[in-house]
């Protein structure tokens, strides 16, 4: 099935907003490295569970604006009068425990003893074919059982095994575009 542009997509992005198929098409299963990026990524993952990821792409950029950018440093040092203003934010999802995980984990970065782009990648499996329907695609993976484990023990939260996949899936460290998808392998 092709879409209304004449390309053939994974079955979710098909069909859907340009605003979802652009995502799909330029940044979802593409490389990403460097601790903001992963962290910003790892905080919208958070974000969403239980959400549709289309309302957090719709409040991407007040999401970037609310928490500065995703500068760990400066969210590390939030305090209470900074999770009652994102509280009050309209522009994005008021969800305490969503935004006190998302400090939690700034500071949870600023401890690290490594870099945690170079701690995420490290749970990176090894090149596999890609799957050929949606069905063939897991939910969670040995990998990120054990990323989630990893982040659990050094403080991190709202990461578990099918964030910690979904985390994977949008930032290349695995690919799971479709065999039939018209985006090219990484």
């Amino acid at each position: 099935m092709t879409d209304d542009d004449g390309r053939i997509r994974c079955g979710w992005a098909q069909g859907q907003s340009v605003l979802y198929r652009d995502y799909h098409d330029q940044e979802w299963g593409r490389v990403l490295r460097g601790q903001v990026p992963l962290f910003e990524r790892m905080s919208l993952e958070a974000f969403q569970s239980g959400l549709s990821w289309l309302i957090i792409l719709r409040k991407r950029d007040n999401f970037r604006k609310a928490f500065g950018g995703f500068d760990i440093e400066k969210i590390a040092r939030y305090t209470e009068r900074d999770v009652a203003r994102l509280m009050a934010d309209e522009g994005i999802v008021r969800n305490r425990a969503k935004i006190e995980a998302t400090i939690a984990n700034a500071r949870a970065v600023a401890d690290l003893d490594v870099d945690l782009s170079d701690l995420l990648w490290s749970y990176a499996p090894p090149p596999r074919p890609r799957p050929t329907t949606l069905a063939d695609v897991p939910a969670i993976t040995p990998e990120s059982q054990a990323m989630a484990k990893d982040l659990k023990k050094r403080g991190f939260r709202f990461v578990g095994p099918t964030t910690a996949y979904a985390l994977m899936q949008a930032t290349g460290m695995v690919d799971d575009h479709l065999a039939s998808c018209w985006v090219p392998a990484a």
